[in-house]
């Protein structure tokens, strides 16, 4: 009689992925500190950093004023959004030859089903050394693996030894991997969170496992409560490319100054629509809720929904939708740090007849534009062509 096949799940995180791309490319910025993000003495944010970086305490999502006081040497550069993409694109293409299932979850990290694969490749630990050479023969960057029963467990293996680290854990070393490790690492563990279990004495998981449901419950609601529950006994989803893919898509742009010039505004809408609706054409989706964010200064942040009667992919659509959603903003002579747009709840376009368009030779002209536009995307960037969009006497 033949026995069930373990489940192994493999996460996969590149090692300070965009900083690393530059140090493979540029020999002389290795064994520096490589910060990439906005600019010292501008507006905005660290995006990553190289492991010399953070030796000064640089880390993802620090304002690049703060990077700089700590490390005014660091080489400080412009994330180059082609190369980064491109190397993800050899990535998961290593790994796709692999495993038949993989779900890319961001640029630089992915899951994979790995289960039953030890007949052509050997153990699961076998299979992550495997990953990671290939990925550092045919794309130059190390990763850290980690390989469990689940998502949870291959996450938190992955993050267990970074950089170029490879963690394995089976189902009966879950609890022992667990035990000591601090409550910071589990999913959804914010300061607040982290404060009130701090209060009940608990430090580490081992000791979260010791509290019951009714407890976490009456905390943090059963949400939070129950995830927590779940979490300290290692328990996750083992489901790997069948969760129905990405959510939602999006673009935003960040000013170095608070602007109120409306045409800037309009302009800068009217770019970020035609990479969301590139984006879109590329994925093969159409969405049905168009997503407008604001962000004002000192960090407050608004956003605007309007539902489409039927799902679209089109620029022109996500664009004066948008725009119409900013124009009847109480916003709209506000000083605007941020400008975005994102759409999400995917269909297959077919009920209500757009206005926009409502003839199918209408439509049909438009799918061709859109492809002249997606091809110019391809070779020239996003962004650079976009097409004209009718607007109504209240958006001028």
């Amino acid at each position: 009689m033949t026995g069930k096949i373990a489940t192994w799940i493999m996460h996969v995180d590149m090692d300070a992925f965009f900083a690393a791309v530059e140090q493979r490319d540029r020999p002389e910025y290795r064994g520096r500190p490589v910060v990439v993000g906005a600019q010292p003495g501008r507006r905005g944010v660290v995006a990553t950093c190289s492991y010399e970086a953070r030796v000064f305490g640089i880390r993802s999502a620090m304002p690049i004023s703060e990077a700089y006081r700590r490390c005014p040497d660091a080489i400080y550069l412009k994330p180059d959004m082609s190369r980064y993409a491109e190397a993800s694109r050899q990535v998961m293409a290593v790994l796709e030859s692999i495993s038949p299932v993989i779900e890319p979850v961001s640029v630089d990290e992915a899951y994979l089903e790995i289960s039953g694969l030890e007949r052509l490749y050997g153990s699961p630990h076998a299979i992550a050394g495997l990953v990671k050479e290939r990925i550092w023969q045919r794309v130059g960057l190390s990763c850290s693996v980690g390989v469990g029963p689940n998502r949870l467990i291959a996450k938190l293996a992955s993050e267990h030894n970074k950089p170029d680290g490879l963690t394995v854990i089976p189902a009966p070393q879950v609890e022992a991997f667990l035990n000591p490790m601090p409550l910071s690492n589990l999913r959804g563990v914010g300061p607040q969170t982290l404060k009130t279990v701090q209060r009940l004495g608990i430090r580490t998981v081992g000791q979260l496992r010791e509290l019951p449901a009714e407890l976490l419950n009456s905390y943090f609601g059963e949400n939070m409560g129950g995830s927590l529950y779940r979490q300290a006994r290692g328990l996750g989803s083992d489901q790997v490319g069948v969760r129905g893919g990405r959510q939602s898509i999006s673009k935003e742009t960040t000013f170095n100054e608070d602007i109120t010039d409306r045409e800037r505004l309009r302009g800068t809408l009217r770019s970020l629509a035609s990479e969301v609706g590139h984006s879109l054409r590329q994925a093969g989706l159409m969405g049905r809720v168009v997503t407008l964010k604001l962000r004002l200064g000192g960090f407050e942040t608004h956003t605007r929904q309007r539902r489409l009667p039927v799902a679209s992919d089109s620029d022109a659509m996500l664009f004066q939708l948008a725009w119409e959603l900013f124009i009847s903003s109480p916003f709209v002579d506000r000083p605007i740090r941020l400008i975005g747009i994102g759409i999400s709840d995917w269909g297959d376009g077919s009920g209500e007849t757009l206005d926009l368009f409502a003839s199918g030779a209408g439509r049909e002209r438009e799918r061709r534009l859109y492809a002249m536009l997606d091809n110019a995307a391809e070779r020239f960037g996003e962004g650079k062509l976009s097409l004209g969009v009718p607007t109504r006497k209240q958006n001028k």
